[in-house]
């Protein structure tokens, strides 16, 4: 059988146990062929990659590709460094442009800022910048939101509006107004408000997935977990593939409940009509669960209390999202529908809460779903064992293994010895757990895997702005690193049988690097660049 295409003298790495190693790797209709220079015809494509480093097409288990397309087309950006006049500038510099009574829209402010940003006088310093323009800044997290007096008003959130179940309304201590801060599921008020005058049409969701997908080639994922989707994302990707146009092995999850985003429909509803948006390349597969908030602001589920303060005392824990029975009835659910789920956990108590619910499930028969615990970062030593004898994923996401503004942020609400043991991932795969990397992307600034193996290797910085290294004895491997974000993400994805490795029958996703990791020092791993992303045969990037 004669290829359609062979690449020949390249330092090919499979992350193939079977054979690791290559020199060679020829493709036909699509899919790996042979990782040899086999026969060719007279249309064969020959590409000489001159020694270049080849491997596996990078697999995200976690972003959202389309909102930070839509963040990088329709909305106001600024970088986690700005400070509060740096954001009131920008948003004074987007206001000039507006009609009297449209949007700001943006983010992301850092949780660093929230106690800069509670007070009345920080809203009334944005209603001044916006020119009395509602406005909404979401932070880094993207669990919590900044708004304006006009955008408060749109939503109709007052001192007389009670909070919502699993959010929080900030209020001036004096007066009990709204200082503008809205914690997780506060915030989706105001999202609906925003939805209700400034919504994108169908072609500008299909152009806030192209240009997400677009960005991700440039980094060289080839293979993504979307973490949470609306039925215009899902229509926007189906859209995409059926026009030929989605170049890439994507995997939604349906929202269960949406403390964040205020997306309609959600839950059963959501289930009912996902399966019409099925396509060849698109798969919705899992539902998403929040079952807690984020540490920063205290909506993260812990075992043992946070720090004390004047608004939660000395015994506040956080809290869970549903009771334990729901939890396993939503699992229950959604594995009867032969769906699998992705389970937001960032404190350990969701975390337990999500492995008993797991347990429950399994022990009645669905042993084929798979289920991830998403972000993960705190996990009880008991529990470590449990991820690989009840098959649940560890989804690593986003990069917060290292020193940097989130880690700072919960460095501020927990004692000093618990902020310090976050993302336990080389416990985890000791204990043979599926650990899969993700970059919570726009969480992340960006979905660049480098900056994230990096930090698995290191546990430092990639950008080294931070000094120090967090809780070092959790570094991994290179090869293990690299195996986090290919085949151990494609698997916990279900995607295994198709993308993760240069195998043979597998679908021909690769990247061509500009320098050998493997003889890279590890404090430059950050430095390595692709040079050409391919997919499924057709190269989707190449470097100017």
């Amino acid at each position: 059988m004669t290829a359609d295409i062979v690449l020949t003298n390249a330092t090919v790495y499979t992350v193939d146990s079977g054979r690791p190693w290559a020199s060679s790797l020829a493709i036909k209709d699509g899919k790996v062929l042979s990782l040899e220079d086999i026969e060719r015809g007279p249309n064969t494509e020959v590409v000489d990659l001159e020694g270049a480093f080849v491997m596996p097409g990078l697999v995200d288990v976690h972003n959202h590709h389309a909102l930070a397309g839509r963040a990088a087309l329709f909305e106001l950006n600024f970088g986690l460094d700005a400070g509060l006049a740096d954001i009131l500038a920008a948003v004074r510099a987007r206001a000039a442009g507006l009609g009297p009574d449209e949007w700001v829209v943006g983010g992301a402010w850092a949780s660093t800022l929230v106690s800069a940003l509670s007070r009345t006088s920080a809203r009334h310093a944005l209603d001044e910048a916006a020119g009395g323009r509602p406005v909404m800044l979401s932070d880094d997290s993207r669990h919590n939101r900044w708004v304006s007096s006009r955008a408060l008003e749109l939503a109709g959130v007052t001192a007389a509006t009670p909070d919502p179940a699993g959010g929080e309304i900030v209020r001036d201590p004096s007066t009990g107004e709204p200082v503008g801060v809205l914690l997780e599921a506060a915030g989706v008020a105001v999202e609906r408000a925003l939805s209700e005058t400034r919504t994108l049409t169908a072609e500008q969701h299909a152009a806030a997935s192209r240009h997400g997908i677009g960005t991700l080639h440039s980094y060289g994922v080839t293979a993504f977990q979307d973490a949470g989707v609306s039925a215009d994302i899902l229509r926007a990707l189906k859209s995409l593939d059926d026009a030929g146009e989605l170049r890439a092995w994507v995997v939604s999850s349906l929202l269960i409940n949406d403390p964040i985003f205020g997306f309609d429909p959600i839950g059963a509803p959501l289930l009912e009509v996902a399966g019409q948006y099925r396509s060849e390349h698109h798969r919705p597969d899992f539902v998403k669960i929040f079952l807690d908030g984020v540490p920063p602001t205290r909506t993260a589920a812990f075992l043992e209390p946070y720090l004390p303060d004047a608004a939660h005392g000395a015994c506040h824990h956080g809290a869970t999202t549903m009771p334990g029975e729901e939890l396993v009835g939503w699992l229950r659910t959604a594995a009867a529908a032969g769906l699998s789920a992705k389970v937001h956990c960032t404190g350990d108590a969701s975390v337990r809460a999500t492995l008993d619910a797991v347990e429950k499930v399994r022990a009645e028969g669905f042993t084929e779903a798979r289920f991830q615990v998403a972000h993960g970062q705190f996990v009880h030593p008991d529990d470590l064992p449990r991820f690989a004898a009840l098959g649940v994923a560890a989804d690593i996401s986003p990069f917060l293994w290292v020193p940097g503004v989130i880690p700072a942020a919960i460095a501020e609400v927990l004692p000093g010895e618990r902020a310090g043991r976050m993302q336990p991932n080389r416990s985890l795969l000791d204990e043979g757990a599926l650990v899969a990397g993700g970059s919570d992307w726009p969480v992340s600034e960006s979905p660049n895997a480098w900056e994230g193996i990096h930090g698995l290797v290191t546990r430092q910085d990639p950008t080294g702005t931070f000094p120090g290294a967090l809780w070092p004895e959790q570094a991994i491997t290179l090869a293990e690193a690299i195996e986090v974000f290919t085949l151990a993400a494609a698997r916990a994805m279900g995607l295994g049988d198709v993308a993760g490795s240069l195998t043979p029958g597998k679908s021909a996703d690769f990247v061509v690097l500009d320098r050998d990791p493997f003889k890279t020092d590890p404090s430059a791993l950050v430095k390595t660049k692709v040079t050409q992303t391919w997919f499924a045969g057709h190269r989707v990037y190449h470097q100017a």
